[in-house]
């Protein structure tokens, strides 16, 4: 189970929509390695300039390997982070996080972390198992 759902929030998920505030809340909560790798990139983002940051440290264990991959494999989770922090996240290799400035997206930085080239790049034999 990628969340840990309490029983009122699942309640006011039955009822109708649940803010992102509330669905934020209970990410942070569930996920918590997730979490600090995102804010900790968010932070850098904001501190670093503004553009760009990354976060390459893989995770200490497999468990907190999959808190991030069900974090950022997920629409909804990793919406919520971005709406929540304001800044746009992307991924690589089970581990490696970075945060880009909105109006970053689509450029240079952005197209190189994302593309095909980037990816083969940030691989390394012991990566290849993520």
């Amino acid at each position: 189970m990628s969340l840990n759902v309490s029983d009122d929030l699942l309640a006011r998920a039955e009822r109708g929509e649940v803010d992102d505030a509330a669905f934020v809340g209970c990410v942070r909560e569930s996920l918590p390695y997730a979490w600090q790798v995102v804010s900790t990139v968010m932070t850098d983002l904001r501190t670093g300039g503004g553009a760009f940051a990354d976060h390459e440290v893989p995770p200490p264990s497999e468990a907190e390997r999959g808190q991030l991959l069900r974090a950022l494999a997920s629409d909804a989770i990793r919406g919520g982070l971005e709406r929540h922090f304001g800044a746009k996240l992307a991924f690589q290799n089970c581990h490696r996080v970075a945060a880009f400035a909105y109006d970053q997206v689509g450029g240079d930085r952005w197209q190189q972390f994302v593309s095909p080239r980037g990816q083969l790049l940030n691989q390394s034999p012991e990566l290849r198992n993520c």
